[in-house]
């Protein structure tokens, strides 16, 4: 597995910062439970205590929010619903910057904290600034590039206390393609951006003067700007351990548990002693990293549940036991939590939309 790849693999995205758009989603009366059955996540990972899901898991709940609701602007309208709470630790940061330059500065440091989904660079050439952000994810939809920049755009204004002059924006997606002769969808980005991006761009980027760079933030508290700025490097610090320590507790985590099921025990005990930790210690680990040895088993259930259900020979019985269920019904209960309906069900629905042949 290349570096690229297991960041992939391991990036995270705070629960603050899935807020947004669970309430988009919500604002089209989409379920929550019917929000994750569409993407394929586990219910229970986005309930509103999480800490954190995986980004990847973010990315497919985006698309799924964009189909369900039939929003073609679906990413703009999520950004939209972004405020300074969103942006978990590094948000507090940005109420004490002096200036908007700065806020964009620690945007480009911090903004690791609250996701893992690509990062922002910053760039003064004389008087013009240049601010990109490159995605972790370029196969994933324009939704993904579309929230980021409204999320900027409305926080950029809360700031400056005033609306922000529009920026010279360019996206690498194709902006909807066909869509764009639509002057409705055009408007639709002036209205939230401020301006109609330029679409099929090399990078994402956002071009403006840069004496915008020194707007005040009103009602700014810089007293606090070092004591936050020391909190937020602890984080980073801790972040950058996990990673170099094994990073991917939850992976080794996940494959324990895997391993286990198919030997018949995956008790958080046995998954300790495999990883030659103590249950208090791996449990501190799991925490560190946003997460719990029980979440983690209920996504390799859940996971190692739907492979199952699409095998016709194996009866629900047996994937029950072969799940660690004592009982049917248990497993029964805990399927239709994860996806909204009994695993009879799911697997119909699976045959049925199989192609004819296979």
């Amino acid at each position: 597995m290349t570096s690229t790849d297991r960041h992939h693999a391991e990036g995270r995205v705070a629960g603050a910062y899935l807020q947004p758009l669970l309430e988009a989603a919500g604002a089209h009366g989409i379920a929550t439970a019917s929000l994750a059955q569409a993407a394929g996540v586990a219910p229970h990972s986005l309930e509103a205590c999480v800490a954190s899901l995986a980004a990847r898991d973010y990315v497919r709940l985006l698309d799924a929010g964009a189909q369900l609701a039939g929003d073609a602007h679906f990413g703009l309208h999520v950004g939209q619903r972004v405020r300074m709470g969103t942006y978990s630790a590094y948000g507090l940061i940005l109420l004490s910057c002096k200036n908007v330059g700065q806020a964009l500065e620690q945007t480009a440091r911090y903004e690791r904290l609250a996701h893992d989904l690509g990062r922002s660079t910053l760039q003064r050439d004389g008087a013009v600034a240049h601010y990109r952000w490159a995605s972790n994810y370029p196969g994933a939809s324009r939704h993904l590039v579309d929230s980021v920049f409204a999320g900027i755009r409305v926080c950029g204004d809360w700031l400056a206390g005033m609306p922000l002059p529009p920026a010279r924006l360019a996206f690498s997606h194709d902006g909807g393609g066909d869509l764009l002769r639509h002057a409705t969808h055009r408007d639709e980005y002036v209205r939230v951006l401020g301006s109609l991006p330029a679409f099929g761009a090399d990078a994402n980027t956002a071009t403006f003067d840069a004496q915008l760079l020194d707007w005040p933030v009103p009602n700014a508290d810089v007293s606090l700007y070092p004591v936050l700025c020391q909190h937020a490097e602890q984080l980073l610090a801790q972040r950058q351990a996990a990673a170099e320590s094994g990073g991917a507790i939850e992976a080794q985590v996940h494959a324990a548990i895997v391993a286990g099921l198919r030997q018949g025990s995956a008790r958080l005990a046995s998954v300790a002693a495999t990883l030659a930790v103590t249950p208090r210690t791996l449990q501190r680990k799991l925490a560190d990293a946003g997460t719990s040895f029980q979440c983690l088993l209920d996504q390799a259930r859940y996971g190692l549940a739907r492979d199952y259900l699409r095998a016709p020979d194996l009866s629900l019985v047996d994937i029950a036991f072969l799940l660690g269920y004592q009982e049917q019904s248990a497993f029964n209960h805990a399927f239709r939590v994860w996806a909204g309906t009994n695993p009879g069900a799911w697997r119909l629905q699976q045959l049925q939309a199989r192609p004819a042949g296979l």
